[in-house]
């Protein structure tokens, strides 16, 4: 199996859609920091194939294949094996209750020459050759016809747990042993006697259930034979008398059957025209109908006369006048004589407004007069308060003055000094302007009150005009709408006559609704008796229609009374000479009985004869019996033949459990699965000792005595020292060496052509010097140069991956791993 292309999302680290192309890489690294995802590219490789991963421990750990957080991983890989081109793909989903399964897995074998860049153009499944496999359960078989090596030899072969071999080399003998047992498979031989064991304790219980099942088998002897054969002559001897006898028990039978047949049918007919008779109250169904329909005449004709005189009324009424339009006159006059009193009386209110409003406006302008003069007062009586004010301001001066003294207003020289006045002005002055102010604020006050007055009257005396004005208008329209009225009581007259005319009408139509629902009454009571007329004719014909085949009388449809009478007194003649013929029918009947019970005994006596008992169907038990006696010989043939089967069966398990007991006999001493080891470990060191000397250039062989390993070298005149005296580097060649030729060894023991094209080295190597690590390199080197195998390693060293033709970088960030390729 040699890998070519890995597409990986949603896989472990690799969230993102990310691809591996090994094409022309015979030798590659996977390098990068620890945890960057490197182990996780052969973990995919192994996974596409086998749907399982070493590092998993088994195929439960499914859910590790899924991305944190993603619902779906898939991953594809095309390989070449054999020759032959193969793409393996599996999916894993998640589910919403968080469960992990595989979602679909597929093997498909691609054409020749296909080229494997296409997969990047989006080609269908349907495009990359034959389906080999579509669901995980055939997967297993196919990955194991194409790569020729199931899950375990794979991860020994191809995918090589190296520290495995490491420790495979320094182990003690007990555990070498065991890891032998298990890489190549030799608990086969345990299972083998386990599954011996097993078969000869399932021959020994075989041979118990045989034994049990013959010593059930006691009536198989000669005598029971016998009696078999004789109980099948005695019944064939049965059936042939039943045959002789059974046509007089047919005949016998058909005889009674038809006299009690005849004997039913004349009681039949009896039974039937004694049942005609004339029912109650016929006579009376045919006056009842005809009253009936005189009735329903008479109330059709008091309808039609209710109608004309109703029709004739309507009349009548129509050709009088409109009485809505004499009603409406009639008020019209009403709202005339109504208005022409409202406008008299608004007209004297409105006469009597104007003269107020006259007498408020002269009062209005003799409050205002007043007013001004009230305003002209409190205007002189504010200048008497100012001059006083000055008068005491000039006195308060002069006491200041002197006669030739400078005027301290005027700065002119003071001729004489006035006299100074003995009383102030002022309080006097500014009592009568208060007085005056208190006038005029009165005043005011009057002239608003008067203003507030008028304005209200003359509102009053604006609705009143208004008023009158529509009032007005109105008599005018009610005088033209009155132009023509012949007056109030000609029109009172009118309504009155047409008030009678309605009354009339409306009890016109009252006798109209009376009457015809007395004519509904009177039809509805005519259908009712023609209906129970018309089902006693139906009854009639019934009861003629049940006796027609005897021939009854003819029937007059005029008089149903009549024609029930002529019926029923034919009935009665037919009913008694029927009556008179049934006597001599009966005791034909009875005979027949007789004769039948006859032969029915000589039956019954001959099968208690042959000790079976009475039958009702003595054919039908006649031939059961013979099926039955025959059936009984022939079990006792077949047991018979079983019997002997049985013995034959009891021989064959006698000589398995012999068999199967030896052979645990011989798997349970450990000398077999001894033998066995020490011939693989002898190939297993043979294989391997050539490999080495060939890593080693010729340095080293390797030999194993009593179990333990040691090398052989000849760069030391072929001293033979302990594989635990070997450097890290030898140390590894020698691992290696033993991997490779336990995966050679592995691949032989395959059922199927294993196809060894590539080895996987899933090791870390940051723990070797740098001796040890510059051996390892070259022993790579020298492996890949072989040309047989791709070889690819996983290293976070970056001296060994320098020395590494293709690299493969794995890095990986918050989100995802990626991998870039580099190097030739």
């Amino acid at each position: 199996m040699r890998p070519l292309r890995l597409d990986m999302a949603g896989f472990t680290v690799f969230r993102d859609e990310t691809t591996v192309d090994f094409t022309d890489a015979d030798f590659f690294a996977l390098v990068g920091p620890t945890g960057s995802g490197k182990s996780t590219v052969l973990d995919a490789i192994c996974f596409a194939l086998y749907g399982q991963v070493p590092r998993w421990g088994s195929s439960r750990g499914i859910a590790n294949a899924l991305s944190p957080s993603a619902t779906e991983a898939r991953v594809r890989l095309v390989f070449e094996s054999g020759g032959a081109r193969y793409v393996a793909t599996r999916v894993v989903r998640r589910d919403s209750r968080g469960n992990v399964k595989t979602g679909g897995a597929g093997l498909q074998q691609m054409p020749d020459n296909f080229d494997v860049s296409k997969l990047d153009t989006g080609m269908t499944p349907e495009d990359l050759g034959d389906v080999l496999a579509g669901t995980p359960a055939e997967m297993d078989e196919a990955i194991q016809h194409a790569v020729g090596l199931p899950y375990e030899q794979f991860t020994s072969c191809v995918l090589l747990p190296q520290g495995q071999f490491a420790d495979f080399l320094h182990a003690k003998p007990a555990t070498r042993q065991q890891i032998l047992v298990n890489l190549l498979g030799l608990h086969v031989y345990e299972d083998i006697q386990k599954r011996a064991t097993a078969r000869a304790q399932q021959a020994d219980a075989d041979l118990r259930a045989v034994d049990q099942l013959l010593a059930g088998l006691d009536d198989t002897s000669d005598e029971a034979l016998a009696g078999a054969v004789a109980r099948v002559d005695a019944m064939l001897a049965l059936a042939a008398l039943v045959a002789t006898v059974a046509p007089e028990l047919q005949q016998a039978q058909r005889a009674a059957t038809e006299a009690a047949a005849g004997l039913t049918a004349l009681d039949d007919e009896i039974a039937l025209l004694d049942r005609v008779r004339a029912p109650r109250g016929v006579a009376a169904l045919a006056s009842a109908a005809a009253d009936a329909r005189d009735a329903a005449a008479a109330a059709v004709d008091a309808v039609t006369a209710a109608e004309e005189r109703e029709e004739k009324l309507r009349g009548e009424l129509a050709a009088t006048g409109d009485p809505a339009a004499l009603r409406l006159l009639l008020r019209a006059h009403e709202e005339h004589s109504s208005v022409t009193a409202e406008a008299a009386s608004l007209q004297e209110g409105l006469t009597a407004a104007t003269t107020e409003h006259r007498s408020a406006a002269a009062a209005l302008e003799k409050a205002r007069a007043a007013a001004l003069r009230t305003a002209a007062e409190l205007e002189s009586a504010r200048h008497a308060y100012q001059d006083a004010q000055a008068a005491d301001r000039a006195g308060a001066l002069r006491v200041h003055l002197h006669a030739g003294a400078p005027c301290p207003v005027c700065e002119q020289p003071v001729v004489s000094v006035p006299a100074v006045p003995a009383t102030s002005a002022v309080p006097a002055a500014e009592k009568a302007g208060h007085a005056a102010k208190a006038a005029d604020e009165k005043a005011q006050a009057q002239v608003a009150e008067r203003e507030k007055a008028a304005r209200a009257l003359e509102r009053t005396l604006d609705r009143a005009r208004a008023q009158h004005e529509q009032l007005a208008s109105r008599l005018a329209a009610l005088g033209a709408q009155l132009a023509n009225s012949p007056g109030v009581t000609a029109l009172r007259r009118e309504l009155e006559t047409l008030a009678g005319l309605q009354k009339s009408l409306d009890a016109a139509v009252a006798a109209l609704k009376t009457a015809r629902e007395q004519a509904r009454t009177a039809t509805a009571a005519r259908s009712a008796a023609e209906q129970r007329l018309t089902a006693a004719w139906r009854e009639f014909d019934v009861a003629r229609d049940a006796v027609a085949r005897f021939a009854p009388p003819a029937a007059s449809r005029d008089d149903l009374a009549d024609s029930w009478s002529t019926l029923a007194d034919w009935s009665a003649t037919e009913v008694a000479s029927r009556r008179s013929a049934r006597t001599d029918l009966a005791a034909s009947a009875a005979d027949a009985d007789a004769a039948v019970t006859a032969v029915r005994a000589r039956l019954d006596a001959a099968f208690v004869d042959a000790e079976q008992p009475a039958p009702d169907d003595h054919v039908r038990a006649a031939t059961v019996a013979v099926e039955r006696a025959t059936a009984a010989h022939q079990r006792v043939e077949e047991r018979r033949a079983q019997a002997q089967g049985l013995l034959d069966k009891r021989t064959a398990h006698e000589h398995d459990s012999q068999v199967a007991k030896a052979l645990a006999g011989h798997l349970r001493a450990n000398n077999f699965e001894r033998w066995l080891l020490e011939e693989a470990l002898d190939l297993l060191v043979e294989g391997a000792s050539r490999i080495l000397r060939e890593l080693s250039a010729g340095q080293y062989d390797l030999v194993h005595e009593k179990g333990e390993f040691s090398v052989v070298d000849h760069h030391d005149a072929g001293l033979r020292r302990g594989v635990r005296t070997l450097s890290g580097g030898e140390t590894f060649q020698a691992s290696l060496a033993l991997a490779l030729a336990l995966a050679e060894q592995l691949a032989g023991m395959s059922t199927s052509a294993a196809s060894l094209e590539s080895i996987l080295l899933d090791e870390g190597f940051g723990t070797l010097d740098a001796a040890t690590l510059d051996t390892v390199a070259a022993t790579l080197e020298g492996l890949a140069a072989r040309g047989d195998r791709m070889v690819g390693v996983v290293t976070h060293v970056p001296a060994l991956a320098e020395r590494v033709p293709v690299r493969f970088d794995v890095t990986k960030d918050a989100r995802s791993a990626h991998i870039t390729r580099s190097g030739i």
